[in-house]
């Protein structure tokens, strides 16, 4: 078996056998990993602690057959110390744990950028300088673009024109009168101006935004992302009930 170093986020945890624990991580340079951690669930397991979800993490494994087997764990930072006692960020991290997990389908495929906006998902997160689901959704929004899903939001996503006047989540988007098709919702500009300020990165606008449009976004964003990963993300029913 050949020994290798990585960092990474926890993403979830699985009981195996008695003792041991399936533990899937987001790294840096490697890509999702799934390692076995073996004893972690015994009180005397020297790192299964920091080995839970939210943890960014230094890890030594061994390649194997199967799963890899992780030898060593070092706590870089534990997001989830920080989130655990706020219950609208702790359900948006964990929807950004989940996003991330989805969006990474292949192990070992080289996921860097993913990587660099989880880990900036949960500092922000953690520093609580925005609301919670506007940092959420900015997250959501700049995964989507990472994976080649942005949505368009200044001209038709069908045919360019820069007149548009509904959003199409079929369409990849804002969408011209011509090229609107049925059940295409029509959502406020300020709305519009709040998903395009998210996904930049421009924070004043975004905070600066009514508590409406916020709420009319957020759920335009959920419903793109999870069309685009063609299945539910069950942390999102926890976070639109707060």
């Amino acid at each position: 078996m050949s020994l290798y170093r990585d960092e990474g986020v926890v993403l979830r945890t699985q009981k195996l056998g008695e003792a041991d624990r399936i533990v899937t991580i987001l790294t840096k340079r490697t890509g999702k990993v799934r390692g076995v951690a073996k004893g972690v669930r015994r009180t005397t397991s020297r790192f299964g602690a920091r080995l839970e979800p939210f943890t960014h993490v230094d890890l030594q494994l061994h390649t194997g057959r199967t799963l890899d087997v992780i030898t060593q764990a070092e706590t870089l930072r534990p997001y989830g110390e920080g989130l655990a006692a706020d219950y609208p960020r702790y359900t948006a991290g964990s929807a950004m744990l989940e996003t991330a997990d989805r969006l990474t389908m292949g192990e070992k495929e080289p996921a860097l950028r993913q990587f660099l906006l989880l880990i900036g998902g949960l500092r922000t997160l953690v520093e609580q300088e925005h609301e919670a689901r506007l940092v959420l959704d900015a997250y959501f929004l700049r995964s989507l673009a990472v994976a080649g899903y942005a949505p368009a939001l200044e001209s038709c996503a069908r045919c360019s024109a820069p007149a548009v006047r509904a959003f199409a989540i079929v369409a990849g988007g804002m969408v011209c009168g011509t090229c609107r098709p049925a059940g295409a919702a029509v959502p406020s500009a300020e709305t519009i101006v709040l998903m395009t300020a998210l996904l930049r990165g421009d924070w004043p606008t975004a905070d600066a935004s009514e508590a409406r449009y916020r709420t009319e976004c957020s759920g335009l964003v959920a419903a793109y992302l999870q069309w685009h990963l063609e299945h539910g993300i069950r942390s999102l029913r926890h976070v639109e009930r707060v």
